[in-house]
């Protein structure tokens, strides 16, 4: 596993990550919309991805009859993405992942009641390139026994997110006057909206080529401490900048014009 996709699999909770979950078949299948024979079981799991990033998706414990030792469970990476690892550390499953970064599979070595409990993560590469919004399609989950017949199947929904934007100005703890701009970098062509404390809007922009954004308010932010935070949004999906905090009212800060990109 590259460099990457250990900070993925360390970073877990904090990578963005929806559980997914192995239930019992429903009205529809995860995977084309019509309904499963009644046998079946449909795994599903998704994921929100930024381009050039990793990230994991899920499959969580499976109700039903054991599978014992040699059963697998494979993930075939959807169009546009390559499985790079599978970060599960507990005994009685053994991973792997293709040389050409298509599929990603957890075999039973040991375990009683394999695939029952716990948690099954496999860690996803998106390209630089990827367009933010975008859906891949193609992710196939796979529950096979040992003699590799089909236990369960399903998908996973994997979606390209955006980076976070940096908010760069105003700096924090330097006194502001009451319409401070606002800069930093995101996504080329992303809307970026500047929010104080309480949600209000401050002011708008959309990033440029290089990224470049920056805009300030059209009329006084209230005197006193404030947080102002960026959010970037493009095709449906979002992402929020670290929070500043900031002062305003200063007498002797006076508000700079919008600097020209």
């Amino acid at each position: 596993m590259n460099r990457s996709s250990k900070a993925a699999a360390a970073a877990l909770t904090a990578a963005g990550i929806l559980a997914g979950g192995w239930a019992a078949a429903g009205p529809a299948s995860a995977v084309d919309g019509a309904a499963p024979p009644p046998r079946e079981r449909v795994l599903w799991g998704s994921v929100t991805i930024s381009p050039g990033r990793d990230g994991i998706v899920e499959a969580s414990g499976l109700s039903g009859p054991a599978l014992g030792f040699g059963s697998s469970l494979t993930l075939t990476a959807p169009s546009g993405a390559r499985a790079t690892g599978v970060p599960l550390t507990t005994a009685g499953y053994r991973g792997e992942v293709a040389a050409d970064g298509r599929t990603a599979a957890y075999t039973a070595t040991s375990v009683e009641s394999p695939w029952q409990t716990g948690t099954f993560p496999f860690v996803l590469a998106v390209p630089a390139d990827a367009v933010p919004g975008a859906r891949l399609d193609g992710c196939v989950l796979r529950l096979a026994d040992a003699e590799g017949a089909e236990r369960a199947s399903g998908g996973c929904q994997v979606t390209v997110g955006l980076p976070s934007p940096v908010l760069s100005r105003p700096e924090s703890g330097v006194p502001l006057g009451y319409r401070p701009t606002a800069s930093g970098t995101a996504y080329p062509g992303a809307q970026v909206t500047v929010s104080d404390q309480d949600g209000n809007e401050v002011c708008v922009d959309t990033a440029g080529a290089d990224g470049a954004w920056s805009c300030a308010p059209g009329r006084d932010l209230p005197a006193g401490a404030n947080r102002l935070q960026a959010t970037a949004t493009m095709n449906g999906v979002s992402a929020s900048s670290e929070q500043i905090q900031i002062s305003v009212g200063s007498s002797s800060a006076e508000a700079s014009p919008v600097p020209a990109r």
